[in-house]
């Protein structure tokens, strides 16, 4: 018959094709896609034990705020099939839709390696080189230690160890006699010998970044990088990893004066600001390093910013009420824990990537304030939409105020000149001498302690 010889000369014809099996360690997006799939299987927060840490109910206050705002948190355990059961992400066919925009995410994760790579990691290492408690800085041998145990103890080889009854010396003792290991490295995996231990300290050393792009008027999250090396180092620095934002936080403080129909060529004395600790019977005075050629003077707002000059952002939280600071955070999405204290101006709370870009494109989204989603919609194998997800939107802050902060984050990286024989800058001049971007820019910088 025909159709026999048809399917005799289709045997004939060799197949051959380009099938690369997709899995967490191959293409972009390597950390989007495992935070992603890790999101939508939330389950619903449980409150934790009475006595718990601080620590505990604050995450647990946040994810239940985010449980009940946010509809794909916890997608798979919120929603369920036509017949009652529940979807499984891995076996149900579904086609989620994100925001992501391919070029871009491409082009984040190189910019991230580059930076780290090229810049960052290279600096980091020189400045470490030769000191007996790197990579710590400004703490103690005892407390680089704790940190060291702490790593050690969330090591396979620790549980192995200590499921086997090896006491804590002894395996301290494992743990210093070297082994022969494959360690990361910037230009690829390195075969060394090496302890455990010092495995862990050079671990240390290495620094890590995340970054996130959306756009300003609709939330959708174009680029989503939570770290470089997905490899080896697979905790997420956009949504899960919060971090002292420090000076990053000083902008909210401008913020009140702006809405109290201050300029941002306002004019204030650069004196120190005292503080009194009631409780305590004690003073706390900010200290401003290697920024104090114009003390005594008076300087202006967009100068204080584009400086981030401490004894400026002192000023504006003893004349402005910082739990007002909080409730405009809150209006800008950040629902991280934060102290209306002194201590506020260097920016100590851990924050989110995630939280701080969503508050900050406030500024440039003429005051409405839209949360950053990167899903769309949700299909199921057949095409049949499930779901579909917006962002949420409020005004945060008046029209005017936000083209106020505009004008004063755009100082930060635009603002050069010289006062009384002295040269300055903003912080973020480096965009504009360094990487040479020509385009409209507004932001901030901001330095940790430790």
């Amino acid at each position: 018959a025909l159709s026999e010889e048809i399917a005799d000369s289709v045997k004939q014809v060799p197949i051959s094709g380009d099938y690369n099996l997709a899995s967490p360690l191959t293409g972009h997006g390597k950390q989007f896609r495992t935070f992603l799939s890790r999101f939508m299987n939330r389950t619903k927060p449980v409150a934790p034990h009475e006595n718990a840490g601080v620590l505990a109910w604050e995450r647990y206050r946040r994810d239940s705020l985010r449980w009940a705002d946010d509809r794909l948190y916890g997608w798979i355990n919120k929603t369920y099939k036509p017949d009652g059961t529940q979807y499984d992400l891995y076996t149900d066919g579904l086609k989620i839709y994100t925001t992501i925009n391919y070029k871009m995410q491409q082009y984040a994760e190189e910019a991230v390696e580059a930076q780290m790579k090229g810049y960052l990691q290279p600096e980091f290492f020189k400045e470490k080189e030769g000191r007996p408690n790197a990579p710590f800085e400004g703490i103690s041998r005892e407390e680089s230690t704790l940190i060291l145990n702490r790593s050690v103890r969330q090591t396979e080889r620790y549980r192995h160890l200590a499921a086997r009854g090896m006491p804590w010396d002894s395996i301290k003792m494992v743990f210093n006699e070297p082994v022969e290991m494959k360690l990361f490295s910037w230009d690829g995996p390195v075969d060394t010998l090496l302890s455990p231990l010092d495995s862990i300290r050079y671990m240390k050393h290495i620094l890590r970044a995340g970054f996130m792009a959306m756009d300003p008027a609709n939330g959708s999250v174009k680029a989503f990088v939570g770290g470089h090396n997905y490899r080896y180092f697979q905790y997420e620095h956009v949504y899960q990893g919060r971090r002292q934002v420090g000076s990053t936080m000083k902008p909210f403080l401008y913020l009140l004066a702006m809405q109290e129909n201050y300029s941002p060529c306002q004019m204030i004395p650069l004196v120190p600001i005292t503080f009194k600790d009631v409780v305590n019977d004690s003073t706390y005075t900010p200290t401003a390093p290697g920024r104090n050629v114009f003390a005594g003077k008076k300087v202006s707002l967009k100068w204080g910013l584009a400086n981030s000059h401490n004894w400026v952002s002192a000023w504006l939280f003893k004349n402005f009420n910082p739990e007002n600071v909080i409730n405009l955070l809150r209006k800008m999405g950040v629902t991280s824990h934060i102290d209306p204290v002194p201590s506020m101006i260097y920016g100590p709370s851990d924050i989110s990537l995630e939280e701080m870009v969503g508050a900050f494109n406030t500024f440039s989204n003429s005051g409405i304030y839209v949360s950053p989603y990167s899903v769309t919609r949700i299909e199921d194998r057949y095409g049949n939409v499930i779901s579909t997800f917006h962002p949420g939107e409020n005004e945060a802050i008046s029209e005017e105020t936000a083209y106020l902060m505009l004008s004063l984050l755009r100082n930060v990286v635009d603002m050069i000149g010289q006062y009384q024989g002295q040269y300055y800058s903003g912080t973020a001049y480096g965009l504009r001498s360094r990487y040479e971007f020509l385009g409209e820019l507004a932001g901030k910088t901001g330095t940790t302690q430790n």
